[in-house]
């Protein structure tokens, strides 16, 4: 590999081993030198990422106790305050199509906005959801379109709820009314469809075997990269490569765990960790990579199913979470339910907070994404879909952080999917049943 003096690497610099594709994450190197933009450090692309959280909320814990700030951060909010400067929380949004109330609407709506067809059978239709109109866009300038995640491994079939097939509560991406897109939940497999594998499942066997990490198989072109660049540059790349190299090491480590239990786990393939926590941990690692890499500008997360019966042992709750949210308004059953919401909304905490210790451009990886984190349900026990728990953070676009904004009025959830497609760079009049912008959002605070 030879690099010319003042020549501009390109931001799709890929550099390929045995089985594997890196590309680089965004460094100074990649701005044309001799011009007024090298005297800067270079532009970053903005990102879009949802994470959905199924089964509303106990919302007297979750809205924050101070209008207009952040001061006042509610219990289940309270993870949030190292990185409150980059979050806004708004109250009073509402999903109208998401109406009658169902699990499978809330899912279904969430990044659509639209009505899903009443059927038990494959006539399904919905509407293209918001990350898949950005993919159709700025997801055609990477290697992955979009990336679709999911914490629950099995997917349901048949009817569901309410009359509804279970293709509606199983998919949060639809590239188009009648197609929507699986999401994958195993770590190890996202890991292979971002930095690529290959090969028949023994084959891939074989593969691991024969290296102890697939950068190995890159690390003289890696080296001889490393000397043409300066030092901040030379920085980034090891820290992107070790970042890479530790989620890979956890994964493998999974997959040993699993092979030395004895006890019978028929339902879970080989290398998802047993914690939900660690589960958690790495699949935001790997959108994280995703990110940094330039490998895909658009995620979507389901951090669980609506209808999900998973329990929280770790954090001391071994009720199943969907019996909990239909709590008839049992103190007890709202506070462990309350204490599910904290734990989810904690793990969303900490990849924020890795987000802005990775640093890009003039900042952080943080400040040139907007992500959006909520539930398409706002009180479970009666399956109502106003009032919605939603968080926006980041700070592409110049989003303003550090706010609560209340609204009088409810307000369509369309309304942010628009403003925050906008803010990315895509132009539409209106998205499903919006009527404005929430152009507030990237407003400074008014005294």
């Amino acid at each position: 590999m030879r690099f010319i003096t003042k020549k501009a690497i390109p931001r799709r610099t890929f550099i390929k081993g045995v089985g594997a594709s890196f590309a680089l994450p965004l460094l100074d190197a990649m701005v044309p030198a001799a011009t007024a933009a090298a005297k800067t450090p270079a532009t970053a692309a903005r990102r879009l990422g949802y994470v959905f959280m199924p089964m509303g909320c106990d919302q007297s814990r979750w809205t924050p106790g101070s209008d207009n700030t952040l001061d006042k951060l509610s219990p289940i909010l309270d993870s949030l305050a190292p990185v409150k400067d980059k979050v806004t929380i708004l109250t009073n949004m509402e999903l109208r199509n998401a109406y009658p109330g169902s699990h499978a609407t809330s899912n279904s709506s969430f990044l659509s906005a639209a009505k899903a067809k009443v059927t038990e059978s494959t006539d399904y239709y919905l509407g293209t959801t918001a990350d898949q109109v950005a993919a159709q866009q700025i997801g055609q300038q990477t290697q992955l379109p979009s990336l679709e995640l999911a914490m629950d491994l099995l997917q349901l079939v048949g009817q569901c709820d309410n009359g509804y097939a279970c293709v509606y509560q199983n998919n949060l991406s639809w590239s188009s009314p009648t197609t929507p897109l699986p999401a994958e939940a195993h770590p190890r497999i996202v890991f292979e469809s971002l930095f690529g594998e290959g090969g028949t499942p023994e084959e891939r066997r074989v593969a691991l075997r024969k290296r102890a990490s697939l950068l190995d198989s890159i690390a003289d072109d890696m080296n001889r990269l490393k000397r043409g660049l300066g030092q901040a540059d030379r920085t980034r790349i090891s820290e992107y490569l070790d970042s890479i190299r530790e989620v890979e090491r956890r994964i493998q480590k999974a997959e040993t765990d699993t092979e030395d239990n004895a006890l019978p786990d028929l339902d879970r393939p080989m290398g998802v960790p047993a914690s939900y926590a660690d589960h958690a941990r790495l699949m935001f690692d790997l959108q994280l990579l995703a990110f940094q890499g330039d490998i895909t500008r658009v995620t979507t997360f389901q951090i669980a199913r609506e209808t999900s019966n998973r329990s929280y042992p770790e954090i001391g709750v071994s009720d199943p979470h969907h019996p909990l949210s239909h709590h008839g308004d049992n103190p007890e059953k709202i506070a462990r339910m309350a204490k599910i919401n904290a734990f989810h909304v904690s793990r969303f905490a900490v990849y924020l907070e890795k987000l802005k210790n990775t640093p890009e451009g003039n900042g952080s990886l943080l400040d040139n994404v907007l992500l959006l984190y909520g539930s398409g349900i706002g009180n479970p026990n009666v399956h109502d879909h106003t009032n919605l728990p939603i968080i926006v953070a980041g700070g592409a676009g110049g989003m303003q952080g550090n706010r609560h904004i209340r609204y009088k009025e409810v307000k369509p959830l369309a309304n942010l999917h628009l403003t925050l497609l906008d803010k990315v760079g895509v132009r539409l009049d209106s998205f499903a049943d919006s009527n404005g912008k929430i152009d507030e959002l990237f407003e400074p605070l008014s005294v």
